[in-house]
């Protein structure tokens, strides 16, 4: 039975480089000891903001907010390495509360200068603050005065908490019992190799993780029903108390994306979803079994292909994948790879669960990863170098002001790398049967990213419009909702597991009100971004996209582009590709 490593059994080599943020923690204690001080110098601007020293106002913030970034994120970084590490969880938590602190002190800054007046702040030239400020005016009636700002700074670590609580019992607490397989042989179940049990030819053991995890989660129904609710009324308050109409408005209104946006995806996506009942049809009758399960919706359906890769190889291929984008990406991709550490490759004990990119600007982007050996770990590494180019560019190419892209674009340079090294690997398969493996692979991915994502979306949007009717939900209203999407998506070639209702409880995204439709919006142009610079010479004007960061609002930098998100035949091109790869798949039978 294979054991997880401690942290100190990791390989220095398969760490991050963590040290060019800093180079200990004492060096971190020292930048915070001296930090905890120098943001109250801001203090002297309050009640004092003109039209002379605004821009210097702004400067001086943006200062204090670049080296509380570094702060966070190192002590963020370090407690992800380990949930059970006391000392770096402390100094996560102390970086939290700093964070609040500061954000407290500067709340009078914006509430200020809109009380300059708009036909002022017209006349002022604030150089590279000017699209800044134009998004204060834009968003000036959901800005509350001085006094409110900062007592909703102070509430930040009361209205986050659930949040914070559902990490430590996911991650910390919540241990699963061994999964057994059909030989009777016990493997250590984590969040880690979830999906790759679920993957495996082993019916008897993907069935064991899939109802030994939902059984785990069960165990803690009221709980995590409890957490999630209070998420949701933190959603509500924060939505009403800056007056927006609802919460799904709150959300997109920060980014400036039309709620059309969301409501044409789920409207789009339901007109499809015939294509996920046929695909749902192929998998069971290529499985060969009577009754299709939701334990059976991972495992490749072509069987006598068994792609197990090395993390070395793995670079490989991703380097081979993005040449397309340029010997600039490259020559960058490459080196984040190789020389700077940008990528915390595997598993160990308490290592926070999942994949992401993040960092600071400044530095290199991180990468935290559990690499499993397998095709899925692959596109993982991909996705988050996406994710990591995306960041270096905007880093190097806008000030710290728009050093950021918005949570809408988020995931589109991530899906433009898998869709990459998907059309590679379709390309280089070297017999049928790979081939064959390689479609299967993105019709998952269309699966997993534009159906999957939008039901939640759909859940999402569904329990928070019952809390704002004044409904309370419980934990079986939470399953049964669930359950009803995941009936009306997968159609009637499934057998309804009870355990998959349970699923709800485990998506850590949901603790970020309606992030994930952009996984689906964001695959959708990144199909359409894939195709333009694989045929249409598309490779600068998508780097361009990447420098962009906050520049510009996400929707006009998709458009330049050469995805507009707007209309609504962006969703249904992505959706025409996957019925493409469908008639290529049933043709198998």
């Amino acid at each position: 039975m294979e054991v997880l490593k401690t942290r100190n059994e990791i390989r220095k080599e398969d760490k991050w480089n963590i040290e060019a943020l800093f180079e200990s923690d004492k060096k971190w204690e020292e930048e915070f000891s001296d930090l905890s001080e120098k943001i109250k110098e801001i203090t002297v601007y309050s009640g004092n903001i003109t039209s002379e020293n605004v821009c210097k106002v702004l400067k001086k913030r943006d200062e204090l907010s670049l080296r509380m970034d570094r702060l966070f994120v190192y002590a963020g970084l370090r407690a992800n390495e380990d949930s059970s590490d006391s000392l770096h969880q402390s100094m996560d938590d102390r970086a939290n509360m700093l964070l609040s602190d500061f954000s407290a002190l500067t709340s009078f800054i914006e509430p200020e200068i809109l009380a300059l007046g708009e036909n002022k702040l017209k006349n002022i030239d604030f150089g590279i603050y000017r699209h800044y400020i134009e998004e204060l005016l834009r968003s000036k009636e959901h800005i509350l005065s001085a006094d409110k700002e900062e007592i909703l700074s102070m509430a930040m670590p009361v209205t986050s908490s659930a949040s914070n609580i559902f990490y430590m019992l996911n991650n910390a607490d919540t241990v699963f019992p061994d999964a057994i397989d059909s030989k009777g042989e016990k493997h250590t179940l984590t969040h880690g190799n979830f999906t790759a049990f679920l993957q495996s030819e082993d019916r008897v053991l993907r069935k064991n993780a899939f109802e030994n995890v939902y059984a785990t989660y069960g165990k803690n129904k009221n709980t995590l029903a409890a957490i999630y609710t209070g998420s949701i009324k933190a959603d509500i308050f924060s939505s009403r108390v800056r007056k927006y109409p609802s919460c799904l408005d709150a959300a997109l209104f920060a980014y400036n994306i039309p709620t059309s946006v969301y409501t044409s995806l789920t409207e789009a996506v339901n007109k499809r979803l015939p294509l996920l009942h046929r695909y749902v049809a192929l998998r069971k009758k290529l499985l060969g079994v009577d009754e299709l399960h939701f334990y059976d919706i991972y495992v490749p359906l072509i069987k006598d292909v068994n792609i197990s890769v090395k993390y070395d190889d793995a670079v490989k291929l991703v380097k081979e994948a993005v040449k397309p984008l340029g010997e600039d990406y490259c020559r960058i991709f490459n080196k984040g790879l190789d020389e700077d550490g940008w990528v915390d490759k595997f598993e160990n004990k308490g290592k926070r669960s999942g994949a992401y990119s993040w960092g600071s600007y400044g530095t290199h982007p991180y990468i935290s990863m559990n690499f499993e050996g397998n095709i899925d770990s692959v596109f993982t590494l991909i996705h988050e170098m996406g994710h990591s180019m995306h960041s270096y560019y905007t880093w190097s190419n806008q000030p710290y002001i728009y050093g950021d892209y918005t949570i809408f674009v988020a995931e589109v340079a991530s899906t433009v790398n898998e869709a990459l090294l998907t059309e590679y690997l379709l390309a280089t398969a070297k017999d049928d049967a790979t081939r064959k493996y390689i479609v299967n692979y993105f019709l998952e991915q269309f699966r997993g990213t534009i159906f999957r994502q939008t039901m939640f979306a759909e859940f999402e949007l569904e329990v928070h419009k019952r809390f704002e009717k004044g409904e309370a939900l419980t934990y079986e209203d939470y399953c049964d909702i669930y359950l009803e999407l995941n009936k009306k998506y997968y159609g009637e070639n499934i057998v309804p597991d009870m355990q998959i209702a349970t699923e709800w409880a485990r998506i850590p995204h949901f603790y970020t009100a309606f992030y994930v439709y952009q996984y689906a919006t964001g695959f959708s142009a990144a199909i359409t971004l894939s195709r333009k610079i694989l045929k249409e010479n598309g490779a600068e004007n998508y780097i361009n996209f990447l420098k962009g960061g906050s520049s510009k609002y996400s929707i006009e930098l998709l458009k330049e582009a050469g995805a507009d998100m707007t209309n609504p035949d962006t969703f249904n091109s992505a959706l025409d590709v996957f019925e493409e790869l469908l008639s290529e798949a049933e043709s198998w039978t």
